[in-house]
């Protein structure tokens, strides 16, 4: 089993070689790639030093399996010509996630889909995963009408320069700027490109990857996606309006069976999810449970999850642990 990790010095590369690490990856060689500028540069890596290579490189190496965390120009080219190799690809990216080819994969709601043949697997945004995963089931049980979902996206999801910004700010020393404005001490309704239709690129991200995800098209869903100056892990205030009426019990149960679920909702003694708890951690934890008492039918749930963990690295290899396990690599 030769791996290959493809943006293996950024924040998310950095992130899935932690997350290799943590869960044993079954390879036998490991490839680091990186861009031509990055190149020759050293790694050290569980006790051994690893020399980065190109893309050029890693092609004619023919990994098994390439995880990539490299953006999504990078990607379109790249792919595939892993493919070609016969490389599986899972990409981090955007490129592949709404290309009716090619599926777009959360391990525990769909990977039963995947197939021997599918050789570039999109990974969704890290959003999508996270607010996804613990409403699978309650779709499967209730069948969901509507989600209104609004987010609270730490700056680790722009990358390092975001986290520089933000940490210049707080300091007082003049930053770089990732953002149109300052991220410390502020609120920016204002993630990816704003489209024709008033939303951004990463609200309209949420609306078409959860339906393809959840395999149905009449799910409505309406999103704001926010950046806020935490440094690891997403939040989502979520409203969900269902089909059917449910029991709160019955929804706690389903949850708390749920596979990456954690289910943290006693607010009484103060616990519920935040980033602060959530960081560096691989479930999607969820809370604040309670019935919208304006509208039959629906019920509002607080998410937090890492972003860089299970909404990128994790889910990645997760991915790649199923191709694995059910034969589907060679």
């Amino acid at each position: 089993m030769k791996l290959a990790v493809v943006g293996a010095t950024g924040l998310v590369g950095g992130e899935i070689l932690k997350v290799l690490e943590k869960r044993n990856f079954p390879y036998s060689e490991l490839l680091l790639v990186a861009s031509a500028r990055s190149a020759g540069k050293k790694k050290e890596y569980k006790g051994k030093e690893y020399t980065i290579i190109s893309m050029e490189d890693a092609v004619k190496q023919k990994p098994d399996v390439a995880i990539f965390s490299a953006g999504g120009s990078t990607s379109l080219e790249w792919a595939p010509k892993f493919q070609e190799a016969g490389t599986i690809v899972i990409d981090n990216s955007s490129a592949w996630r709404m290309s009716p080819k090619h599926k777009l994969v959360v391990p525990e709601v769909n990977a039963k889909n995947l197939r021997i043949d599918d050789r570039i697997i999109a990974n969704p945004n890290c959003s999508t995963i996270q607010m996804v995963l613990p409403l699978a089931p309650l779709h499967e049980r209730y069948k969901i009408k509507r989600i209104v979902v609004s987010t609270y996206q730490s700056v680790s999801g722009s990358g390092k320069d975001a986290v520089d910004q933000m940490m210049d700010e707080r300091k007082g020393n003049d930053a770089s700027m990732v953002y149109p404005h300052k991220i410390d001490m502020n609120a920016l309704p204002h993630i990816d490109v704003f489209q024709e239709n008033g939303y951004t690129k990463e609200e309209m991200k949420m609306v078409n990857e959860t339906k393809k995800i959840l395999g149905d098209d009449s799910v409505q869903v309406t999103a704001t996606c926010v950046r806020i100056p935490t440094v690891g892990g997403h939040s989502e205030a979520v409203n969900i309006e269902f089909e059917q009426d449910y029991e709160m019990d019955e929804v706690k149960d389903i949850l708390s069976k749920t596979d990456g679920v954690v289910l943290q909702d006693d607010p009484a003694n103060n616990l519920y999810p935040m980033p602060l708890t959530a960081h560096n951690q691989d479930e999607v934890f969820v809370g604040r449970l309670r019935r919208d008492e304006t509208q039959n039918n629906t019920l509002n749930m607080w998410i937090v999850a890492d972003n860089l963990r299970k909404g990128a690295a994790t889910n990645a290899v997760q991915i790649a642990e199923y191709m694995v396990e059910h034969s589907l690599v060679f």
